[in-house]
């Protein structure tokens, strides 16, 4: 493990505390991760546990929060696990898998992005502070219920959708939304702190009121079927192995295709001007350029946020025992650490895969018409690139056609890159969507849209 330089531990503590301090929460547990481990934690506040004197040990990295809607992003990743097995698509309406179940034509996607339409909060007493029932009350208090919002018409948070999406796991697997979490998740990944309720050393939640500074207990239900919307407890730890595995695909349960697709931009929030919204499941946003994914959290005395860089694999997890005050400060560490730390490049490693036939023939310099791009291999795929410089780099994967590539990113994804042979079988060309790329500019023995 390479630690944090000294300066940035010195600037997260003062950001920490101040946080702690000025929001008034009653405790703070904080972390970063970097290339999959645990580099840096601290614990702010004397007001862990439940039923606290305010003289606790400060919290640590062991030490259990709830979690609230960064549960989200656990059910999100068995809906995907499920769709890479070939148990069901995105497309898939509800009623496929629950035809008895409320907001039957809702397709799967829209439930992930919070682009349904359907109401933000299920029918009822406050479900998050309110022992909840079972999946059959929760269908029985919404039978008939339309969304209330044009779906697809623009981003409406919604919590309900999320029980739904529960329902459909368990569907879909055979399990219980809980039993499925556990062994698809938690046993996997080695986050052994991860509970349905909090398992000792955990924090109490508390209320603080706002004009007397007073500590006020918040009760610990059990939410019934929308547990899948909010219900988990966890750790520093535990939650930054859960970021990791969020934007690495080396160390996710995820394929890397799948992890591209849960953070692409689904659903626009139309009221935040900085252009951030919601993947499948992740909540997306962009600072000075980086591309930040996660989630944040909030249950009656609690708040917490998990948020990673996907381009440098650096995540910051924050949870605290309060129920307001949190801010912006999970954005706030991981953007100190991006700023103060120099960025270290993995290590290069040769390919120990066999480079096959056709890749030999068709790497090198290519034009599309006069612009040069250079046609690489590299730890599998075929990447075309600028010589230099910015501007468009795309991928490509080998297909069970040994002269047919398809895109895997960039402008081409999904589209397929065929090598033309001439009658002697030498290579003439590479065609993709139209686009003519040849070894010289406009070969005029090539098909050169036009004309040369």
């Amino acid at each position: 493990m390479t630690p944090l330089l000294a300066g940035t531990e010195a600037a997260l503590l003062a950001q920490v505390a101040a946080a702690q301090a000025s929001g008034r929460l009653p405790s703070v547990a904080a972390g970063v991760v970097r290339g999959g481990e645990l580099v840096w934690s601290l614990g702010r506040g004397r007001t862990v546990l439940p039923g606290s004197t305010g003289d606790d040990p400060r919290p640590d990295a062991d030490t259990q929060y709830k979690i609230g809607s960064v549960t989200k992003t656990l059910t999100a990743t068995l809906v995907m696990l499920a769709r890479e097995r070939g148990e069901l698509g995105l497309d898939d309406p509800v009623a496929r898998f629950c035809p008895d179940g409320p907001f039957g034509t809702t397709p799967l996607h829209r439930l992930l992005s919070h682009g349904s339409g359907i109401s933000a909060e299920p029918t009822g007493e406050w479900w998050e502070r309110s022992t909840g029932g079972d999946l059959a009350a929760l269908t029985a208090a919404h039978a008939g219920a339309e969304p209330v919002l044009e779906p697809g018409s623009r981003l409406h948070y919604s919590n309900l959708g999320y029980g739904v999406l529960g329902a459909v796991v368990e569907a879909v697997t055979g399990l219980t939304w809980w039993d499925a979490v556990q062994q698809q998740l938690l046993a996997p990944l080695g986050m052994g702190r991860t509970s349905y309720q909090g398992v000792a050393p955990y924090a109490g939640g508390y209320a603080v009121d706002a004009l007397t500074g007073e500590v006020v207990a918040e009760p610990l239900p059990d939410t019934g079927a929308m547990a899948p919307a909010g219900q988990l407890w966890s750790t520093v730890a535990d939650l930054g192995t859960w970021v990791t595995h969020l934007v690495d695909p080396e160390r996710s349960l995820l394929r890397a295709e799948t992890l591209v697709d849960m953070r692409t931009m689904r659903t626009a929030d139309p009221d935040d001007r900085s252009g951030s919204g919601f993947g499948l499941g992740l909540s997306l946003g962009r600072s000075r350029g980086r591309l930040m994914v996660g989630h944040g959290g909030s249950m009656p005395g609690f708040s917490c946020g998990v948020l990673a860089d996907v381009d440098r694999r650096v995540g910051a997890v924050v949870l605290t025992n309060g129920a307001y005050g949190l801010g912006g400060l999970t954005q706030q560490v991981l953007e100190t650490v991006l700023d103060r730390e120099p960025h270290v490049a993995p290590e290069w490693v040769p390919g120990t895969l066999p480079v096959p036939g056709v890749v030999r023939e068709v790497v090198g310099t290519w034009h599309w018409g006069h612009a040069p791009a250079v046609l690489r291999w590299d730890r599998g795929l075929l990447r075309l690139a600028p010589p230099s410089g910015p501007g468009r780099v795309m991928a490509f994967a080998p297909t069970d056609d040994p002269d047919a590539f398809v895109g895997t990113a960039g402008y081409l994804t999904g589209e397929t890159l065929r090598v033309v042979r001439r009658a002697d079988d030498a290579v003439s060309h590479l065609e993709c969507a139209t686009f003519v790329y040849t070894r010289t500019p406009y070969d005029p023995q090539a098909p050169i849209p036009g004309g040369v």
